[in-house]
């Protein structure tokens, strides 16, 4: 009988912890795709790929990398002035600068920090960067020491759909090329 009313007790705590719950808004973008990211020093050549989302809530940005079959390797949380990471076996790490944090859990330095805004099609605006243009687009942005290029743009939303991203050789560290394909949005 002591069981029954454990368990009875145990479900009414849950359920009325449920109602008091408030479901999280849904975020102002959403973004969801495939990426593949190679690195190259000398001979020596890697490549990892694997897929990507990416929510914005206001000043907040919370972004997951998984393998191709969905498990999560990282999510990074960044807000103004810091950044959270966490890896594949729940360790967290935190910092100001969210590419050095994901270089920290993964060995690799992808571009998470403008990521949001890169696939919008524009700089982010809290940095210095340099643009070109094909038109009324930017077809180039030159920020945080990658060179992003629009390969292709969505003919739902206008957006950029396929963006390449590379990054020279940093000291000891070798040159990276990340390929970017954006999901179109459900009807």
């Amino acid at each position: 009988m002591r069981r029954l009313v454990f368990r009875v007790g145990i479900a009414a705590l849950a359920l009325w912890l449920g109602a008091c719950a408030t479901p999280a808004a849904p975020p102002e973008r959403f973004y969801s795709g495939r990426f593949a990211a190679t690195a190259a020093s000398g001979e020596r050549r890697e490549t990892i790929s694997g897929l990507f989302t990416v929510e914005v809530r206001g000043a907040r940005q919370t972004i997951d990398l998984a393998t191709p079959v969905g498990t999560t390797v990282a999510r990074i949380e960044i807000e103004p002035g810091r950044a959270t990471a966490t890896g594949p076996q729940l360790q967290t790490i935190s910092g100001p600068d969210a590419d050095q944090l994901i270089e920290g859990l993964t060995g690799w330095r992808l571009p998470v920090a403008g990521l949001a805004d890169w696939i919008e099609g524009r700089p982010s605006p809290d940095r210095p960067a340099s643009t070109q243009r094909d038109g009324e687009r930017i077809s180039e942005i030159v920020q945080d020491g990658w060179t992003i290029r629009y390969a292709e743009f969505s003919s739902v939303t206008q957006r950029p759909r396929r963006l390449l991203m590379e990054r020279s050789p940093a000291g000891a560290g070798p040159a990276l090329s990340v390929r970017l394909i954006v999901d179109e949005p459900a009807p």
